[in-house]
């Protein structure tokens, strides 16, 4: 009983001492009573499922912050020929892509008819415009100048957007590292040769190995969450057009057949035994 009033008073005297006067609690070094305020519904009356959709695409940016975050890191380590940190950054990038992808079926908790309650008040946005998003695929390799012009009335949004669009991405990283290592990637062609040749010869590349796996894996992941998108909006929304524009599922269709990395994809067509 003494034991169990004395630990009591342990838990009353953290209370007391990580309270409203404390220099530092969880609560103020995570902001939560700022992070919960950040939820505003639009729809009136308020739609149960709108709070979990604002949650859920909130919780996109944040996983793309932290994704971006990783990339940049991975970069500094390629330049600075540290190919392990490098790896291990990208380890936590596809980590969080997996993450991503599952959460596309949270989503698909909500009923069709709970998201038509709320979605006509989201027009004109649309998550076509998520500039993080866009800095990932830009970081990544695919760099569209239409795509980087839509943001041109957004200058904090076209601003980041340009640096990542004039700034070298992973994919130019990794092949001039791989070429400072031996191995001819001036062309497309020879970038697949050199593909054929790292994953003939896993031991002699064995860091370019796993890096190139590492960004096969985050091309695919990328992909996956795209298609599971698309179901997602169809399951919800059949064919109807999308919030800014769009023709909502027929436009994400098209994006389907966008990959970071062709040439390591490519080189397993050529791959053979005995080479």
């Amino acid at each position: 009983m003494i034991r169990r009033n004395f630990r009591l008073f342990q838990d009353f005297s953290m209370a007391e001492e990580y309270g409203k006067n404390a220099l530092l609690s969880y609560n103020k070094y995570l902001k939560v009573p700022e992070l919960i305020r950040l939820q505003e519904t639009l729809s009136d009356p308020a739609s149960h499922d709108e709070l979990l959709f604002i949650i859920i695409h909130q919780t996109y940016e944040l996983w793309f912050k932290q994704i971006l975050h990783e990339i940049d890191a991975t970069l500094e380590w390629i330049n600075e020929g540290r190919l392990f940190r490098a790896n291990h950054s990208l380890r936590g990038v596809v980590s969080i892509e997996k993450i991503l992808v599952m959460q596309i079926h949270l989503l698909e908790s909500m009923a069709p008819i709970g998201f038509l309650e709320f979605r006509d008040k989201l027009n004109p946005a649309s998550g076509f415009q998520s500039m993080q998003f866009r800095e990932l695929e830009f970081v990544s390799g695919a760099k569209d100048e239409k795509i980087l012009n839509t943001f041109k009335d957004d200058e904090f949004a076209f601003s980041r957007l340009t640096e990542r669009f004039n700034s070298p991405s992973l994919g130019d990283a990794f092949w001039a590292f791989t070429g400072r290592n031996g191995l001819s990637v001036d062309t497309h062609e020879e970038r697949v040769s050199a593909t054929v040749e790292i994953l003939t010869h896993p031991e002699k590349y064995a860091e370019i190995y796993n890096m190139q796996d590492l960004l096969i894996e985050h091309d695919e992941l990328i992909i996956s969450w795209r298609y599971n998108h698309i179901l997602m909006v169809e399951r919800m929304l059949g064919m109807k057009r999308g919030t800014g524009g769009s023709e909502g599922v027929g436009y994400l269709m098209t994006t389907l057949t966008k990959k970071f990395y062709p040439e390591l994809w490519e080189a397993r067509t050529h791959l053979k035994t005995g080479n």
